[in-house]
Order: structure tokens, then sequence, then C-alpha cells
């Protein structure tokens, strides 16, 4: 029975300690309700939509795939080879790849390469680097050339130089 009037009486004196201090939160309200109101701008009106109709007079049309020169080679039939299984360094763009060194064992060379990962791979010859399907042709002392095989813009591949350096 105790408890229960000392627990009646500690919750008036909390919802009592509630009301005091209500004073600058009727003011806020007293000088928000004074305030003049102000017009609201109009929503502005939307231009009405213009219609562009498009006169070729003599250029190519846009929606239709351009064809290759006349004076263009014809289209090799060079092709990555997607069957394969992709190495490690191949996830990762050959400009984000660093050349730290190379080591001889005997007649071969191995490249080390840093990847982004911070992980240090071995690289030989015949090795696949990079994300445009390059194969390491070359291992130097400052560099690992390899070649690419990338779109050559008309539905087909060519193959490009590429090389990574030696960074210091």
């Amino acid at each position: 029975m105790i408890r229960h009037v000392i627990a009646a009486l500690f919750a008036s004196l909390l919802l009592a300690g509630c009301t005091s201090g209500m004073d600058d939160l009727e003011a806020y309200v007293s000088e928000v309700k004074a305030r003049k109101t102000r017009a609201i701008e109009p929503i502005p009106q939307i231009k009405q939509y213009e219609a562009f109709a498009y006169v070729g007079e003599g250029r190519r049309d846009p929606f239709v795939r351009a064809e290759p020169p006349r004076d263009a080679a014809p289209t090799s039939s060079l092709r990555p080879d997607l069957t394969r299984n992709r190495e490690p360094l191949e996830e990762f763009p050959l400009d984000g790849l660093r050349m730290l060194g190379i080591i001889n064992m005997g007649t071969a060379n191995y490249a080390l390469v840093k990847a982004p990962d911070n992980v240090v791979h071995r690289v030989t010859l015949g090795n696949h680097m990079g994300q445009n399907f390059g194969k390491v042709s070359k291992i130097t002392e400052s560099q690992v050339d390899l070649i690419e095989i990338v779109p050559d813009g008309f539905g087909g591949f060519m193959e490009r130089p590429a090389n990574l350096a030696l960074t210091e």
C-alpha cells in the first residue's frame, strides 16, 4: 500500500515538472500566429512543346549503323578467346597495374606485377593481363610488352600493342 502511495506521489511530481517551463514555447507559438501571411507565388506556366522535324538534306540517318569506309580493310576474323579461363590480372585495367621488377630463372624471365588489391603476381610470356584481353609478348628489365585485342569500331576486333613500364 505504501508503495502505491509513493509511486502515485512520484508520478504527480513528474507531471508537475512537465508543466513548468512552457512559457517560452507559448511565446513562440503566439509570435508565429501573429505573423502576417504572405501570398504564395503562382505556379509558373509550362511552355508549349515544340516538335522538331529532322531534315536530312543529304546527311546520313542518325538511327542507322554507320558503314565502314569503302577503302577500309575488311573486318578480320580476329576474336578474343572467350572460352578460356580468365587470369587474375584480367579483372583490373592495365593502368591500375604496376610492374615492380623481374626475376630471371635460367632461361625464363618473370615480371612481378602488383595489382590494385596489393597482391603481387608473377607473370611470364603468354599470360594475360588487363581488361582488353592483353597477352604478354615480351618481358624486358624495364617493361612488359602486351598485345591487346580491342574492338575496331565496325563490329570486328584488331590487335593493339601496349606495355606496362617499371615504376620506381
